[in-house]
């Protein structure tokens, strides 16, 4: 990543704690700084001045205000843009200064998920608050000269995640608490596991990739959240005959709050990442590993 230091942003989300992790297994833990928001609020200028950016040759960019249907409320909807949107843009501009490559995490949110399949080339078309703070934070990274912008969907990593949430779930039903859950069967994906986008993060700045945007997901089959929901429940109890399909509209009919619009379809096109020489594992792999050290660690 060369001799300068290297800044990430967003350390104690799921992405950050993932990147902090390979960089201590990769030994370089010391060539870099870790900051959040309790330190560093990227969408405020004033925060910029306790940098000396002429030290940072990279930043990555792991903070983002993730609460897709918190961000439909007028105070969300404000949190949200100043982390996705205005946050990246004081970024680039800071980085742009500095000569200093920009790493940045985009979504699958800033496609309206008509198309089975998205790939760089695609016309943003967000169909919600989050999608389009994010489509925001996408075109202002794109103004930084050396950047590299990955998107994900369904993001799995250390801390509070949806296999987490089935898998608990699933030890209620089997505690007799619940009869049965209801997940949605009708949007498809891929998981991206942190450790994953972590590796192809450092990948991307060790190999000296072209500059630009890259779609990074697990590889592999593209299921459903019900699917993904199944199986969890399947290796925590074997009761994934608990989860019942039903649609997005019927799922939220009786929230309570405003409800963001969900891409229907989310799975991306790898094939430019791959280019590089980086293949991303199967998800469905991944996901076994996961909910095998999720036993260790909740069963002893």
């Amino acid at each position: 990543m060369g001799s300068k230091r290297t800044l990430v942003t967003g350390c104690y989300g799921q992405l950050g704690r993932a990147v902090r992790a390979l960089a201590e297994r990769r030994g370089v833990a010391g060539e870099f700084d870790f900051c959040d928001i309790d330190t560093f609020d990227m969408g405020d200028p004033a925060a910029y001045g306790q940098f000396d950016w002429d030290a940072y040759g990279t930043v990555i960019n792991c903070g983002a205000f993730t609460a897709v249907d918190a961000a439909e409320t007028p105070e969300g909807r404000v949190s949200c843009w100043r982390a996705n949107a205005s946050g990246p843009s004081l970024l680039a501009r800071t980085c742009a200064a500095h000569g200093a490559t920009l790493v940045h995490v985009s979504s699958d949110y800033v496609f309206d998920g008509t198309r089975a399949l998205h790939d760089e080339k695609e016309p943003l078309s967000p169909i919600s608050v989050y999608g389009q703070s994010k489509a925001a934070g996408d075109l202002a990274v794109m103004g930084c000269p050396r950047h590299y912008i990955l998107r994900s969907s369904w993001v799995i990593g250390d801390g509070k995640n949806f296999v987490r949430t089935m898998w608990g779930l699933s030890d209620r039903v089997a505690a007799g608490e619940l009869a049965q859950v209801t997940v949605v069967d009708d949007q498809e994906g891929r998981l991206t596991f942190t450790d994953q986008m972590a590796a192809a993060i450092f990948h991307l700045l060790d190999a000296g990739a072209p500059f630009g945007l890259y779609d990074m997901t697990g590889s592999g089959a593209v299921r459903t959240w019900a699917d993904i929901a199944r199986a969890t429940f399947e290796a925590a109890n074997g009761n994934g005959d608990k989860v019942v399909p039903v649609t997005t509209a019927a799922y939220y009919a009786s929230a309570k709050g405003p409800v963001a619009p969900r891409p229907e379809h989310s799975a991306l096109d790898l094939s430019k990442l791959e280019a590089t020489g980086f293949s991303p594992r199967d998800w469905e792999d991944e996901l076994a590993e996961y909910l095998a050290s999720l036993r260790a660690e909740l069963r002893g």
